[in-house]
């Protein structure tokens, strides 16, 4: 590992102008290329405090072993040579899209006496009009098949082109009238060529011209009897008809543009590209990345636009490009993309109709191959193993941790604070294992004695599940509460302790408490028994501190055999117990990978349990008290009476008046509403206004519902 010191420029060194900068390795290797306005400013960043760095630029520099610079006179030169040298030198710390495959064009051969319609891919030729990208060359063969009833262009080789001509029969395409077959001299050159020149008039959007034209010539020939003849149109048409139909349009004046969308997470992005010609999608793709460099989406998208257009020119560079983000600077990206086209190129972000329609479409695109992409990357036996492993190596493990507890504490501003517990085994996910904890402890915002809570009732109930298997004596373990002398460890249910555990699903739904069955770690009924099995390794969402609470709580409970570590969203870094400084895992590190989706994912739980529960609360009513008051009632009272504390007021003779509300449920509900009344009408400290409840601003519950959205009134969930 180098000091990025030992070759840092000296003062002066570094030109103030344009330019493109190469990072190397001990090895010369080309590890980083990068431009910028000021190579001075620029360059300056890399060198200041490593400890200052992301971690992955302190990776890239403490990798290299020298720096080197170019100058050039704009920046469009700059966007250009960066380019040149990513495709030269593939710099391992540069952003690489991974597309597995060569798109295949839809191409006619309009450099040959005799043009040829066929699949191409790989760098276009000159000469050869191209039309796609397509997702599947079948797609295409599908298209051609339909055209070449109205357009019997050429579509065979040059060796059964020359075959052909020489025995002087063509081939079966010729016979069926599929081609015109110009190589027995049915047709001249220059009518094939016209021929060709149709398929691509009616392929770039063009179509109405061909239609009204055979329709034309379909109702000529039933009128001259020829109904042979005008069925073989009615069929033509119908081929176009359904050409048409595989290519819908979704943009008005039959638009030339590419929608390119982006997303991403802290590791990966996926980019999907929408190919939109005449106003119709003629093609889509899509790239994976690893995001090597720390960088914005606007950077995402400048390369993604470096890739695409690279090697294109002229009208392969549509007028418009659409994307989520511009490019910054965006001057030098849309005048580079212009001269790739000889004309201007609008590169801008829409806002409203069809387009930003379409554009959310293509987003939902991006984001199914982001999903799909982590999906596939999660189910492959090999590359678990190898994360597993990763972790056991980085932690200092004995063993690959195959069954790891993840837990996250989510709350808005204190309140509804909530706890999860996510299961993953063998390196995928088990959510019948998953737990919900309420905190209860205590009151207020206090993330680390909340995971110290969670962490000791999740273990104490493990310890107690243990006990009950006969697994140890009293008093092997040490810790207090676990010889049944009043200690939480051998409670008969969840109630008993602070709070609730809450199971993940309906199939692990048995109490605590319950007999044990035959095989020690499941119930009667053959069910798992809630939290009987201990993870090696146990993961929190948070740097040092929630990670000595869990590991306090532990040590309380006298369990020294489960290893403890936490994930600092922030920089990805993970944090051991007593450590001052945190292990950093390689960017590409397949260890890295599944800690953060283990942290992720025990995040969307706790917060879709912290968000429920917030919802329920909002909802809730004195009403629900009632014994054998519905939904409907209820609705029936608020809407006889207005709000709930018209409600409050009234008589129980008037709320008889209700239909469906009889005497005895009027008494049950006016008991019920003034245990709930409260004890003082509500003020608005600020101006010392008597707050009165609203009609029509009720709930679904039956309690007044503060204007404004949760997050505005107290802050962002956590």
């Amino acid at each position: 590992m180098a000091d990025p010191s030992s070759y840092r420029p000296k003062p002066g060194e570094i030109p103030d102008s344009p330019g493109v900068y190469r990072f190397r390795d001990e090895h010369r290797r080309v590890i980083y290329v990068g431009k910028a306005k000021s190579l001075r400013q620029r360059l300056a960043n890399y060198f200041q405090d490593l400890a200052g760095l992301h971690p992955r630029t302190r990776s890239m520099v403490t990798t290299a072993a020298s720096v080197e610079w170019t100058v050039v006179s704009t920046e469009v030169e700059a966007l250009q040579l960066e380019y040149s040298w990513i495709k030269e030198y593939d710099p391992r710390f540069n952003v690489k899209y991974r597309d597995d495959k060569s798109y295949p064009y839809l191409a006619v051969t309009m450099n040959e006496e005799y043009p040829r319609v066929q699949v191409m891919r790989g760098h276009k030729k000159k000469g050869v009009r191209y039309f796609g990208p397509y997702a599947h060359a079948w797609a295409i063969r599908d298209t051609v098949d339909l055209l070449l009833r109205v357009f019997p262009v050429r579509t065979c080789s040059a060796g059964v082109f020359k075959n052909a001509a020489r025995t002087g029969r063509p081939c079966l395409l010729g016979y069926i009238g599929k081609c015109s077959a110009p190589c027995v001299d049915r047709v001249t050159a220059e009518e094939h060529r016209e021929l060709a020149e149709e398929f691509c008039d009616f392929m770039t959007g063009r179509t109405s011209t061909y239609i009204r034209r055979l329709e034309r010539q379909m109702g000529e020939a039933a009128e001259e009897m020829e109904y042979e003849r005008a069925a073989r149109l009615r069929d033509d048409i119908g081929a176009l008809k359904k050409a048409m139909e595989k290519n819908a349009v979704v943009l008005a004046d039959a638009t030339d543009a590419d929608l390119i969308a982006v997303a991403e997470d802290e590791l990966e992005a996926a980019v999907q590209i929408f190919h939109v010609r005449g106003g119709r999608v003629r093609g889509q793709r899509g790239w994976v990345t690893d995001k090597v460099e720390e960088i914005t989406t606007g950077a995402l998208v400048e390369h993604a636009l470096q890739q695409l257009y690279g090697e294109e020119t002229g009208d392969a560079v549509p007028k418009e490009v659409l994307v989520p983000a511009l490019p910054d600077p965006v001057e030098p990206v849309q005048e580079w993309l212009a001269g790739r086209r000889g004309s201007g190129v609008s590169l801008r972000i829409p806002q409203r109709g069809d387009k930003k329609a379409l554009m959310e479409t293509v987003q939902r695109n991006a984001q199914q191959a982001l999903v799909l992409h982590k999906t596939k990357r999660a189910s492959d036996l090999t590359t678990r193993s190898r994360a597993l492993e990763e972790i056991a190596d980085a932690l200092d493990l004995d063993s690959a941790p195959l069954r790891i507890e993840c837990y996250d504490i989510s709350h808005l501003q204190g309140d509804d604070v909530v706890a999860s517990m996510v299961v993953f085994e063998d390196g995928l996910a088990r959510k019948s294992e998953y737990r919900r904890f309420q905190i209860k402890g205590f009151a207020g915002q206090d993330d680390v004695r909340s995971m110290h809570e969670v962490i000791t009732r999740r273990f104490r109930r493990y310890l107690a599940e243990k006990e009950k298997t006969g697994e140890w004596t009293d008093g092997q373990n040490g810790g207090d509460g676990r010889d049944g002398q009043g200690g939480e460890g051998t409670l008969a249910g969840p109630d008993a302790l602070t709070g609730t555990e809450t199971p993940a699903g309906p199939d692990v739904l048995t109490a605590s408490g319950a007999p044990v069955g035959p095989g020690g770690l499941t119930e009667d009924d053959g069910r798992p028994r809630k939290f009987a099995y201990p993870p090696q390794l146990v993961v929190v969402d948070g740097g040092a501190p929630q990670v000595a609470a869990a590991r306090r709580a532990l040590d309380e409970l006298g369990i020294d055999d489960i290893a403890v570590c936490g994930l600092a969203k922030r920089l990805e870094e993970v944090w051991l117990p007593g450590d001052d400084d945190p292990v950093i895992l390689p960017r590409t590190s397949e260890g890295l990978y599944m800690l953060q989706r283990v942290r992720d994912e025990a995040h969307r739980f706790a917060i879709t349990y912290q968000r429920a529960k917030r919802s329920k609360r909002f909802r809730s009513s004195p009403l629900d008290d009632v014994p054998g008051l519905g939904d409907t009632r209820k609705q029936a009272l608020l809407k006889h009476f207005g709000s709930l504390k018209r409600l409050r007021s009234a008589t129980i003779d008037q709320i008889c008046e209700v239909p469906g509300i009889g005497r005895k449920t009027a008494e049950t509900i006016v008991v019920a509403l003034a245990r709930s009344a409260p004890a003082a009408p509500a003020v608005n400290t600020a101006t010392g206004e008597i707050m009165e409840e609203e009609p029509g601003t009720m709930g679904s519950g039956g309690e007044p519902v503060r204007t404004g959205a949760p997050d505005e009134r107290r802050g962002q969930e956590t």
